[in-house]
């Protein structure tokens, strides 16, 4: 695999964190350079895990792997979705004295960047059948996430602001869409192979 098509796999396998970390930034009330820094990071360290895990595995039991990915991450990620959902209801600072909280536990971000990394695996499973460096691939996917993960949250600090007391809402909103859409993409390769 050449340097770019190795580029175009990072970027595209990135989207997924993107997308969940605009709605994680939105979530919050602006939030620091320092937390989408956070953000990415760990987006960016556990997508460049994933596809080595995924390789790993992909050498020894690639089928089972492939057929429960996407049910793992449609899982996290409607849960974490629901959840957002349910306290955005709970979190209204006007009437209830709260305040919208600045950043996220880890644990949080750490399972959003897990549930969106799954696909990531999955791909670690198929290059463990091709000929390539897979520690360069995997530190591309990494760096990569991070930097979209950092963009993401650093849009969303932007969007929050527009959203008001609704941005926990969408951003859940946003995290139960991309679960369903790693679902519907995996149940739609699946009816297309038989």
């Amino acid at each position: 695999m050449n340097y770019y098509a190795t580029l175009i796999l990072a970027l595209a396998l990135s989207m997924d964190a993107f997308a969940a970390a605009v709605g994680k930034g939105a979530s919050l009330h602006r939030p620091h350079f320092r937390e989408a820094i956070r953000t990415g990071i760990i987006f960016g360290l556990v997508e460049a895990c994933t596809p080595l895990i995924g390789w790993a595995l992909g050498l020894y039991a690639s089928q089972y792997i492939m057929e429960w990915d996407h049910w793992v991450a449609f899982s996290l990620l409607f849960i974490l979705g629901c959840r957002m959902i349910i306290e955005s209801f709970k979190n209204k600072p006007e009437t209830a004295g709260k305040t919208i909280p600045q950043r996220h536990s880890s644990v949080t971000l750490i399972l959003t960047a897990i549930a969106t990394s799954l696909d990531a695996m999955a791909i670690g499973v198929g290059l463990a059948f091709l000929q390539v460096d897979i520690l360069h691939t995997a530190m591309t996917i990494g760096l990569i996430t991070m930097i979209m993960a950092t963009l993401g949250m650093l849009i969303g600090r932007y969007i929050g602001p527009l959203l008001g007391k609704r941005a926990e809402f969408v951003g859940g909103l946003v995290l139960i869409a991309i679960g369903f859409n790693i679902l519907f993409e995996h149940l739609q390769l699946f009816m297309y192979a038989e």
